[in-house]
């Protein structure tokens, strides 16, 4: 075992709270315990040299646990979206998505990963892919949208509208910076459908930066969600490229499952990025309804 390997299982190691003690994750009712993720880290970490020389910029071993780990999460997410909806990808789906080169979602899967654990992580993205083609149409969400220009004016705003009333009026108020009941169909808006606002349940609401670091939060408050409305356009998956039909299906499966927790000691996840990042480097939250 490198220093590297090392470091990252000692991380895994340490004890997350209530319910967590020797578990890398838990998502729903699900429990990933530190063993089988270290062993998929180890992997991993094994076809470093090979990622950095794909790569200009220099890649630490906790990067790539937290890439592991993401993974996980949404294995998770997608086997639970699965069990619920009755989708599943066929072996020629699988085939399929391993035989596909040209296709960008597998890049550094295919670096860092070979064999079964390989073959697990296209099963996914065809799952993924999968939920999509059959929601896709259908999936619709109405929101309420505020914008805010720091962390602070967010969090402000998000649990004004969680809070609702008045508070939540004023911050609807002035059409400049607010708008109330903007309808998005995934149909007809692919890439937004790929957002954290198609992953979240009725009554949620979520504060996120579009695109961190430039300085803009929009905060959201999900009133309607809907995976079976009319969507007046002709079947629209075949239109869509499978990257991003993967996305949209992993939206599908967040919007049902969970909760996530993962061992604190490596990290938090993201729900707004679907991923893994460094404590304190969240783009954003979530606000569960009641929370």
């Amino acid at each position: 075992m490198g220093l590297g390997t090392a470091v990252v299982a000692l991380v895994l190691a340490g004890c997350g709270g209530p319910g967590q003690v020797g578990s890398a994750l838990i998502v729903g009712d699900q429990r990933v315990e530190v063993g089988a993720v270290q062993s998929t880290i180890d992997s991993a970490l094994a076809h470093k040299a090979d990622l950095a020389a794909q790569s200009s910029q220099q890649i630490a071993d906790a990067d790539i646990a937290r890439y592991v780990v993401g993974g996980e999460v949404t294995h998770a997410l997608l086997a639970q979206a699965a069990a619920r909806t009755g989708v599943t990808a066929s072996a020629d789906a699988i085939d399929a998505t391993l035989a596909n080169t040209d296709d960008q979602s597998l890049l550094l899967d295919r670096t860092l990963f070979d064999g079964e654990e390989l073959r697990s992580r296209a099963t996914d993205h065809a799952t993924a892919v999968a939920l999509a083609e059959r929601y896709v149409d259908g999936l619709s969400v109405t929101v309420d949208v505020a914008a805010a220009t720091t962390a602070d004016e967010a969090a402000d705003k998000a649990r004004a509208l969680a809070e609702g009333g008045p508070a939540a009026d004023a911050v609807l108020a002035d059409p400049r910076t607010a708008q109330k009941g903007q309808v998005y169909r995934a149909a007809a808006d692919p890439d937004t459908a790929t957002t954290v606002v198609f992953g979240v349940p009725e009554g949620t609401v979520v504060r996120f930066q579009p695109s961190p670091g430039q300085g803009i939060w929009l905060v959201v408050k999900v009133t309607d969600r809907q995976t079976d409305a009319p969507s007046g356009v002709p079947p629209a998956a075949g239109t869509i490229d499978r990257g991003t039909l993967a996305s949209i299906g992993e939206r599908i499966a967040q919007a049902d499952g969970g909760p996530v927790q993962l061992n604190p000691r490596f990290g938090a996840w993201d729900p707004t990025r679907l991923t893994v990042v460094p404590p304190g480097r969240e783009a954003g939250s979530v606000l569960a309804p009641g929370a």
